[in-house]
């Protein structure tokens, strides 16, 4: 894949890293992996000493608990509220584990069998009956084949039928492909899993049965509660976002701190200072976060001087609360009207993000 891509593969994004820790890798493999687990855990949370970045920012040990699932039989499920980086962590471990991220299915109410199994080119059927060539492996059958790891975002928006097609898949690691005669019958090879992604918000359009939740181990990924963390992961991601365009990201301490103070006190219902708010319906995660920083240095670099100020974050910040529920904007308006009048006393900062988000329509 052209690395020039807007969204590069991540085993294409990072493949100087994966191709360092290979190299050093010293630990002992599960079969079928490209790395170590160790290595693996490095290639996620970071390694100093080898220069490898940390790309996933929160709860170290459930990096380490998921790591472990993948070696054994089960399948990882990552559940949790939206924005909290389940993707991401999947598409990660995939590509440290079999060095491909390639193989997945987008859950939806139109998923199919044949995405999880296999369907037929019919061109070829008609033509020629059923045969290896007519097939059409489904990422499942491919990742099965290879040995790799497979991904199903959104699962539970999958039809509880087409749901359950993954436990057998699961418990047994054999698809069979009774067209192709009785002894058409693929194994697993070393190395493969699912990794399942989950909305909490929607797990109950289409709730897992009892008998395919036994066959994932489920981890909770919570939104990040350490300012610094956060912080950090919106610097990161701001400026890989904009480094296609050229622009340099240009935003102070001051303002990335207005940013982050923002989402944690809407998020959590609670100031720092110890003031219950309302909170909002909408999602306040970081990947929003990250949103309303590009957008603000957007903003900044081609219709003002460049500088990101409290009055850009502001303004994208009400596109954000508004999402959901429009009594989300009197919640908004509210936190502005006590919490950010106040701070907007502590300096110039702060006092221009209030005044752009006095000045919004939050109704």
């Amino acid at each position: 894949m052209d690395q020039k891509a807007l969204r590069p593969a991540t085993e294409t994004l990072h493949a100087a890293e994966l191709a360092k820790l290979e190299q050093a890798d010293k630990g002992l493999r599960p079969p079928g992996w490209r790395l170590s687990a160790r290595a693996v855990r490095s290639f996620v949370l970071g390694d100093p000493a080898l220069g490898i970045s940390r790309k996933f920012y929160g709860d170290d040990a459930l990096v380490e608990r998921a790591i472990v699932s993948l070696m054994g039989e089960q399948g990882l499920l990552l559940v949790g509220e939206p924005g909290t980086a389940k993707s991401m962590l999947s598409e990660l471990l995939a590509a440290a584990v079999t060095g491909s991220t390639r193989l997945v299915v987008q859950g939806s109410a139109g998923t199919m069998e044949e995405h999880l199994r296999y369907g037929w080119n019919y061109a070829l059927l008609i033509a020629e009956g059923p045969s290896e060539k007519a097939l059409v492996p489904s990422p499942v059958l491919q990742a099965m084949r290879a040995g790799l790891i497979m991904r199903i975002e959104e699962l539970t928006r999958c039809p509880p039928e087409i749901q359950d097609g993954l436990i057998s898949i699961l418990s047994e690691k054999v698809i069979a492909i009774p067209e192709l005669g009785d002894g058409a019958i693929v194994r697993a090879a070393p190395g493969f899993n699912i990794i399942g992604t989950a909305n909490l918000r929607d797990r109950g359009v289409s709730e897992m049965s009892s008998a395919l939740k036994r066959r994932f181990n489920f981890e909770t990924v919570h939104p990040i509660t350490d300012p610094g963390f956060e912080r950090e992961l919106i610097q990161r991601r701001l400026a890989d976002r904009l480094a296609p365009s050229g622009i340099k990201p240009d935003m102070s301490e001051a303002a990335l701190g207005i940013l982050v103070s923002c989402f944690q006190d809407l998020r959590a219902g609670r100031t720092v200072e110890g003031v219950t708010l309302q909170k909002p319906t909408a999602v306040m995660s970081t990947a929003e976060a990250v949103n309303v920083a590009h957008a603000a240095a957007l903003e900044a670099a081609y219709l003002g001087d460049g500088r990101v100020t409290g009055a850009h974050l502001a303004r994208q910040i009400g596109g954000i609360v508004m999402k959901d529920d429009p009594e989300d904007g009197r919640k908004f308006k509210s936190y502005v009207d006590h919490i950010v009048k106040d701070r907007a006393r502590s300096g110039s900062d702060w006092r221009s993000f209030y005044d752009a988000a006095r000045a919004l329509r939050l109704d």
